[in-house]
């Protein structure tokens, strides 16, 4: 029986050679947001590797959007340039560029980890001021960040949407708008973290207004013939917080603007959510969100091995699997997973030995 892993996948204009996508996992090794050696070789082995989309991690769309100073961005046409080495050497090798836009927000101004910790930066170290939804901090040691007015709402907007236009300048061919994990437009979302009350807060419809606002003006700002993505936090983990059935209502209007496939993940909103973690256990979230909302979607988390991920696309819990961690282990288990479930996937000319 042939591989679903290793069948194609159209979406648009764009066919993806098979079902293994890279997921956007951040490398904090860009200088005033843009991409170094590193990107080039991180993502350009990932493409060798076999995978049919490399989402490039969280690329902010303004400096004030970053988590560190380490982040990636592409608020301007120096930015944008700067990703053409990239998406060209990607694209040689078979595979889809795709890039996913993000805005931090409260979640804005910490360390690089293994720099320092994972904390707070100081003035010193070059902290600015974060902003959110409402002025409701992410953890106890956290600052608090200022809320957003009406007026910068309206700039964010056009800040994702000119992002995006100039992602197509660098050669992207998806892209993937970051509304989860806890930064900005999850913080909208989330009642835990949204409390105002203007026509941004309070009901379903009021929280969801910004996300919804960023996802249609980007998808405007996108060819028609080019697909895009949202990555949602399907549950906050949280009583009391975002959960499946606002996804699923959240999932239905953003498909009636023409997103084109939901990727699902869970959590990142607040410090101390207690989550289960372990293989597929965020599967059951896509699985609901494709059966009920007959969109087409993305699952992440936990996911190692090869019949594994056959499973989840053969059997209808999701049409892609997003793979993080274990590309980070193996960036060629693409090529590997195919040779397991004896599927076509053809290897580099360069790694092949001729006929003697």
């Amino acid at each position: 029986m042939a591989s679903k892993l290793f069948s194609p996948l159209k979406l648009r204009g764009i066919e993806f050679r098979n079902r293994i996508f890279l997921s956007p996992m951040d490398m904090y090794s860009s200088e005033d947001g843009i991409p170094s050696d590193w990107h080039f070789v991180h993502y350009g082995t990932r493409a060798v590797g076999g995978a049919a989309l490399l989402i490039q991690e969280a690329t902010a769309v303004a400096p004030e959007g970053r988590i560190t100073l380490g982040d990636l961005g592409i608020w301007s046409d120096k930015h944008a340039e700067a990703f053409k080495r990239i998406t060209a050497f990607v694209k040689a090798q078979g595979a889809v560029p795709g890039v996913q836009l993000a805005h931090a927000g409260r979640k804005a101004s910490v360390t690089i980890a293994w720099l320092g910790g994972d904390r707070p930066l100081t003035e010193q170290e070059g902290a600015w001021q974060t902003l959110g939804a409402s002025p409701v901090a992410f953890a106890p040691s956290c600052p608090v960040p200022r809320e957003m007015t009406p007026e910068e709402l309206d700039e964010v907007v056009s800040q994702f949407a000119t992002a995006a236009k100039r992602a197509l300048v660098a050669g992207y061919e998806v892209v993937e708008v970051h509304m989860a994990h806890g930064y900005l437009c999850h913080q909208f979302l989330s009642p835990l973290s949204n409390k105002r009350s203007d026509e941004y807060g309070g009901s379903l419809i009021n929280r969801a207004r910004l996300p919804l606002r960023v996802a249609e003006a980007v998808r405007n700002a996108w060819p028609e013939n080019l697909p895009v993505f949202v990555r949602l936090s399907a549950t906050d983990w949280v009583e009391g917080g975002w959960d499946l059935p606002q996804t699923l209502q959240f999932a239905h209007l953003l498909k009636n603007i023409g997103i084109d496939l939901i990727d699902c993940s869970t959590g990142g909103l607040v410090s101390d959510a207690k989550i289960p973690a372990g293989p597929g256990f965020q599967t059951p979230f896509s699985a609901a969100v494709r059966n009920e909302v007959k969109i087409p979607t993305a699952a992440v988390g936990c996911i190692t091995e090869p019949f594994q991920a056959e499973q989840i696309v053969s059997t209808g819990i999701a049409d892609a699997v997003l793979l993080g961690r274990e590309m980070l282990r193996n960036p060629y288990w693409p090529l590997e997973a195919a040779r397991e479930l004896r599927a076509d996937l053809a290897w580099p000319s360069q790694y092949l030995r001729g006929k003697k």
